[in-house]
């Protein structure tokens, strides 16, 4: 069986959770099936992976507009597979013409709906119109639906109640916890400012209105004076984001110490020894269909404190690998809490309780390692997506 995956993201051009998902699940089918990559952006080294840059004609449109154009450059070279499986809306009209074109099951990740993210128009102008209208042609024509959590299935039939229940399948993200494993390096903290014998609350994501970054701000403000707060974000949606969050840490910092911020992005040893040597990792997210750094996070070793929101409590066990942060949001798609200041002394209660108690937090951190490695394996995922596709191929 031959199953060609389209993806935005792929090694090295990474910058989120979807791309993460896609490398791993890839790496893990190819011990069994003939997997072919057909990914955006600059050409890979990599055997079976074809890389496909933004048509010269479309390099001034609308970036919908050119990710349109990519597509349809992937869908003739897809001719031959058995399968074509695309990721996040950047893809789905690559999949969903290649199916059509040539006769095969189109299958879909889901790893985030834009009508939950309306805030998107902010980055995309009207070409959020176009990416949530390729959103549910796809959507709507696919012979199977990923959903990575059980929230996200639930938010899939909520936002697309023409699709089929049937064809929506619940199948986890998941964290290899042999690379994703506790690291000590005492001499990289202490040369980025981390003080090893405080208290620290970690958090790691990109700086966009879903990951809740601007709550979490206003929460560290009621956190005790010794709990440092180490922010490991860059890669804005926009540049008023950017500049809310400046604001934020701006403020935070006249404040209090121990406010250290890297923009850059780190490699995974020294993301590793940062989330190893904390004594809770936070994800305030108000939209998370998952969160594969909850896992990279729980695979190090580390406690988690997370929104009670979307597949997080799939995750975090409350009470056992960390805590839960109780949130009501409108339903009006952008996820925002009801009564914020309520969420962020939600938050910044949970928080101040799990660096208050260093061995709890331990415990904490020891269960959720366990966790990820016997719930959330890669191994086991890639049995079950391949199962689907030799379901769909039949």
């Amino acid at each position: 069986m031959r199953v060609d995956v389209i993806t935005k993201e792929y090694p090295p051009e990474i910058y989120g959770g979807a791309g993460v998902h896609v490398a791993e699940l890839v790496s893990a089918l190819r011990r069994s099936i003939d997997v072919r990559v057909r990914a955006f952006g600059a050409e890979r080294g990599e055997p079976g992976t074809h890389s496909y840059r933004t048509p010269t004609e479309l390099t001034t449109a609308n970036p919908a507009v050119q990710t349109l154009g990519t597509d349809l450059a992937m869908v003739g070279d897809v001719a031959g597979a058995d399968v074509v499986h695309s990721h996040t809306w950047y893809a789905n009209f690559a999949g969903h013409i290649a199916s059509q074109l040539h006769g095969i099951p189109h299958v879909l990740t889901a790893h985030s709906l834009e009508p939950l993210r309306p805030w998107k128009a902010e980055q995309l102008g009207g070409g959020y119109a176009v990416s949530s209208g390729i959103e549910r042609l796809a959507y709507e024509n696919a012979a199977a639906i990923v959903a990575v959590s059980a929230g996200m299935r639930q938010d899939i039939l909520r936002s697309y109640p023409q699709v089929d229940p049937a064809r929506v399948r619940v199948i986890h993200n998941g964290i290899d916890v042999e690379r994703w494993r506790p690291v000590d390096d005492p001499a990289f903290l202490a040369s980025i400012g981390i003080d090893a014998a405080r208290p620290s609350v970690v958090f790691v994501g990109r700086i966009t209105r879903q990951k809740g970054l601007p709550y979490l701000l206003r929460a560290a403000q009621q956190l005790p004076p010794e709990v440092q707060l180490v922010l490991c974000a860059g890669a804005p949606d926009t540049p008023e984001i950017m500049a809310e969050v400046q604001e934020g840490v701006r403020m935070l910092q006249q404040s209090r110490d121990g406010v250290i911020w890297i923009e850059r992005m780190l490699p995974r040893d020294e993301l590793s020894a940062i989330l190893t040597a904390a004594t809770t990792f936070v994800c305030p997210s108000i939209y998370e269909p998952l969160g594969i750094v909850n896992l990279e996070a729980m695979a190090c070793g580390a406690a988690v404190v997370g929104t009670a929101t979307g597949g997080i409590p799939e995750v975090v066990d409350d009470g056992v690998t960390g805590r839960l942060v109780p949130i009501e949001q409108l339903q009006d798609g952008t996820g925002t809490p009801v009564d914020p200041e309520r969420y962020v002394s939600d938050l910044a209660a949970a928080l101040t309780e799990v660096t208050g108690d260093v061995r709890r937090a331990a415990e904490y951190g020891s269960a959720g390692r366990e966790r990820a490695r016997t719930a959330f394996s890669w191994a086991a995922i890639a049995d079950t997506t391949r199962a689907l596709y030799e379901e769909l191929r039949a």
